[in-house]
């Protein structure tokens, strides 16, 4: 399941196998919790009779509610239900009466987040309910959000209010705005030397401190 961005060579969705535990394996993200990660394999009936378990236990909230890794895990479940199965009302179906086609729908978008993203949710930046609604808007978009949710602590119904006003057509950067909230604008904190030196060279040059700092960016990282 991978997409890319029609505007440039970002992928703006999974890249990696569905149920591959890409994110919950990683020790650098989840700890001793890593040992935990299990892979779904949606070829292959005996996982995805255990990807049903999961998804029933995510569903009755004991997988442990609140848990973000929980959370990946379950998410994971529910999109390799979705492949082994081929529509969110078999995998429901799969899971059990108490799984409904909404929630598998609305968690197995979550795993299908872009990696960048499913790591800030694994680390607590990204609450799996703001996660959910990030999840569906596509493209650039969910960076966007994303990273709004970050540097501007947004809560859950900030989220839903933007993605809801952009599914109604409106731009991200307004809907945004409307929060009070202006895309690109963060707070950095540079070395005293490195700081003392830019605000001499923008001075100098007349410039501002952003202008430089997305100039350099975009020459280190190939950033347009």
């Amino acid at each position: 399941m991978s997409d890319r961005d029609p505007d440039d060579s970002i992928p703006t969705e999974r890249q990696t196998p569905v149920g591959e535990p890409v994110i919950r394996g990683d020790p650098s993200l989840t700890g001793q919790r890593a040992r935990e990660a299990v892979q779904f394999d949606p070829d292959d009936e005996a996982s995805l009779d255990r990807a049903a378990a999961a998804a029933a236990r995510f569903a009755a909230q004991t997988a442990g509610h609140g848990d973000n890794v929980a959370m990946l895990r379950g998410a994971a479940a529910c999109a390799a239900l979705v492949r082994g199965e081929g529509s969110y009302t078999a995998a429901a179906e799969r899971a059990g009466e108490d799984v409904t086609v909404s929630f598998v729908r609305k968690w197995s978008r979550v795993h299908d987040l872009p990696k960048p993203i499913r790591a800030h949710v694994a680390k607590g930046d990204i609450a799996p309910s703001a996660a959910k609604h990030i999840a569906r808007v596509s493209g650039r978009d969910r960076f966007r959000v994303a990273w709004a949710v970050i540097d501007h602590d947004m809560t859950v119904r900030d989220v839903r209010t933007v993605v809801s006003q952009v599914d109604d057509g409106l731009n991200v950067v307004d809907a945004l705005e409307q929060q009070g909230i202006t895309l690109g604008e963060l707070s950095v904190e540079l070395p005293e030397e490195q700081y003392t030196d830019l605000r001499r060279r923008v001075a100098l040059a007349e410039q501002k401190p952003g202008d430089v700092i997305a100039s350099e960016l975009a020459d280190r990282f190939g950033v347009e």
